[in-house]
């Protein structure tokens, strides 16, 4: 079966929960669709389908349900001047009916400006709730146009008969709700202004070798470009000529300025600040790890957590039961002997009160404030399953080398075991090191060292190759197992023949990276188990003096065993490495973290990236999913509790539909309000 591709769609017309359930219940029926994820906060939906979907298909459905769909890419713009324009319009008109007794408006008046409000700017809840209706379900819409059409109804019954008017309910109602949903629109794109800007660092226009301004989309990799002093890097690349300062801060959240030369890397987005650098370009059109940076966050906020779809799952049927309840009130009331004005009310006040809006946008809200804030401090969150599961985690393993260490050993020294004298046995390991990614064969390299033939990685071990024709292993230990036993603190890796005699032994040292005791420090004040798993041996591991559990000389294998025994023992682990040999213990985890400085192996196994070598993002990461975690839950128990509250008030005519349809909007406003303190967010 060919892999799914990704269709992603604006969603138009979702106002709550049940609305979220509808549209993805039909893309899911469209025929080679394998699953459908809406998110009522970004009013996207991502699609997993099958070669033969037409996005015709995908669209027509949503179409059919109600709603209006788009390719994300062509989707217009929120109308904000206009959503605000009819806003300060239900104002006007709703102002001399709501004071009605003490301005002495005279009824017709009051008829007038009532019709106006429930049929022009009222005529979104009756286009929404009869699209709702006709495919027999209902949302927040088709609980707001009968709220409000019954007011209006009774009140101009009433008109003719000389009875009591009550069109200050539907005016109110109307105009408080989209105020509230005015508001909620702001809060919501503040909230994803992560992604726009993301976006806005990347220049679309890009200076050419050759003199020539070119669009950024038309580079391939090779393309050589200049970068000026004070632009923006348009794509990833090498530098090839120049040495400079860039600032990092708004891609990796590095604060400080970082000096890159020949041969460093440069990403997408972060900013020249001093000199003219010439790049080679690595990476093509919307591949840049600032565009994989910019997908991972909307995966992450286009996912739900499993809280989220019970939630979902509780608001498809809402919407009748709550009609159900409305009918009860009025029978209940009218059966007590009740004017029937009077009961309509109650049954209107419990229709208003329990719009589901507040428990669709409960989850939403925080995992899109939470997700924004970690991106711009370095942390990125692959789904929102990852950020669940990061709050919940009991113990961190961490990875040594390149992890909690700066990953670029120093030779200290060579101890010879042979004839060979110690210039001959550093070029026969700087051949074998030439074409193997570990740490310690960067620090053997030599400019002028012909790589090994048929060289050969043994993760966890070693290299194997062949120089000069001779056969030669170097590594730990564990793959030469004739190398003595030493017991400093020193890193050893040994060269040998294959299937023979040790020739000579080099000690490395490596150094903790500044971060690497406070991180500690501060995951065991958080209450976690903290381990170090190494390859390396375990004099060299205690070395590093960390107030650390060590498990010393794990190969791959091992490592994985660690985190299922974890695992099986009942612990929630997760783990932060960034080696190959640590790809499938941080797959086996329950969260994998890598430091965006690592193999993209370990980036692609991992839930969460560190955008940045720095430990310290560790106990960030963790803290924040907990904050994140501990703002949805709020959210979702006072989603809860104002219905659980506002219905039986209503029920029993404690509320007014004018005060229903504030409480409705409030407990959007809280529920956002609450999700965007995480924006200010920052860890100890």
């Amino acid at each position: 079966m060919p892999a799914p591709r990704r269709i992603e769609l604006a969603i138009g017309g979702m106002t709550c929960a049940s609305c979220v359930g509808r549209v993805e219940k039909v893309l899911r029926r469209v025929p080679g669709v394998r699953d459908a994820s809406v998110n009522l906060a970004t009013e996207t939906a991502q699609v997993q389908a099958g070669p033969e979907v037409a996005l015709a298909a995908l669209i027509e459905a949503v179409k059919r349900a109600g709603y209006t769909a788009a390719p994300l890419e062509t989707a217009k713009p929120y109308d904000a001047r206009r959503e605000k324009f009819e806003l300060v319009a239900a104002f006007i008109l709703a102002a001399p009916v709501v004071l009605g007794m003490a301005l002495r408006v005279p009824d017709v008046v009051a008829l007038v400006l009532a019709s106006i409000v429930q049929f022009w700017l009222g005529a979104r809840f009756y286009r929404a709730g009869w699209a709702a209706l006709r495919v027999g379900s209902g949302n927040m819409d088709l609980l707001v146009a009968l709220g409000t059409s019954a007011a209006w109804g009774l009140s101009v019954w009433d008109y003719f008969t000389a009875g009591p008017l009550y069109f200050e309910s539907s005016v109110a109602i109307i105009t408080l709700v989209r105020l509230g949903k005015y508001m909620e629109g702001r809060v919501k794109r503040d909230a994803a202004r992560a992604i726009t800007a993301l976006h806005k660092l990347r220049p679309e226009v890009a200076h050419r070798a050759d003199g020539a301004d070119v669009p950024v989309a038309a580079l391939v990799p090779g393309d050589e470009i200049e970068l000026r002093p004070g632009e923006r890097v348009s794509v990833d690349g090498v530098v090839m000529d120049g040495m400079g300062s860039l600032d990092e801060s708004p891609v990796t959240g590095e604060a400080l300025p970082v000096t890159r030369g020949p041969g460093a890397k440069l990403l997408a987005g972060t900013l020249n600040l001093d000199a003219v650098l010439r790049l080679r370009v690595t990476s093509a059109a919307g591949e840049s790890f600032l565009d994989r940076m910019a997908r991972m966050i909307e995966d992450a906020q286009a996912t739900k957590p499993r809280v989220q779809k019970l939630a979902d799952k509780v608001a498809a049927v809402f919407v009748p039961v709550v009609v159900g309840l409305a009918l009860l009130t009025l029978l209940a009331w009218l059966a007590h002997g009740t004017a029937y004005p009077r009961a309509i009310i109650n049954a209107v006040s419990v229709l208003i009160i329990a719009c589901p809006c507040a428990m669709g946008l409960a989850t939403p809200a925080a995992i899109l404030a939470g997700t924004g804030v970690a991106a711009r401090q370095g942390i990125l969150f692959r789904t929102a399953d990852a950020l669940e599961e990061a709050a919940r985690v009991d113990t961190l393993v961490f990875d040594k080398t390149g992890t909690l260490t700066t990953g670029q050993p120093r030779l200290q020294r060579v101890k010879l075991f042979s004839t060979l004298s110690e210039a001959r046995v550093r070029e026969i390991a700087a051949s074998l090191a030439a074409r193997d990614t570990h740490p310690l064969s960067a620090a053997l390299r030599q400019p002028d060292a012909a790589p090994a033939e048929n060289f050969v990685a043994l993760p966890g071990k070693g290299v194997r190759g062949e120089v000069a024709g001779r056969a030669y292993v170097l590594g730990s230990a564990a793959l030469v197992q004739a190398a003595p036993a030493v017991t400093d603190g020193a890193t050893w890796s040994w060269l040998a023949e294959e299937g023979g005699v040790v020739l000579a032994g080099f000690a490395f040292a490596d150094t903790l990276r500044p971060g690497a005791r406070a991180a500690v420090a501060r995951l065991r004040e958080m209450g976690l188990r903290v381990l170090l798993l190494t390859g390396d041996r375990r004099e060299a591991a205690e070395a590093l003096d960390l107030d650390v559990e060590i498990i010393a000389q794990a190969d791959p294998a091992r490592k994985l065993a660690v985190i299922q025994e974890l695992r099986a023992a009942g612990h929630r682990p997760a783990m932060l490495g960034d080696g190959i040999n640590d790809a499938a213990a941080l797959a086996a985890a329950m969260v994998g973290m890598a430091m965006g400085s690592g193999a993209d192996v370990a980036i692609e196994a991992a839930d969460i990236s560190l955008l940045r070598p720095a430990p310290e993002l560790a106990p960030a990461a963790i803290a924040l999913a907990r904050k994140t975690w501990a703002v949805l839950v709020q959210g979702l128990f006072w989603a809860m509790i104002y219905n659980a509250l506002g219905i039986p008030a209503a029920a029993f005519g404690l509320l007014s539909p004018a005060l229903a349809g504030g409480a409705m909007a409030a407990s959007s406003l809280c529920v956002l309000g609450n999700a965007l303190r995480l924006r200010h967010w920052n860890h100890p």
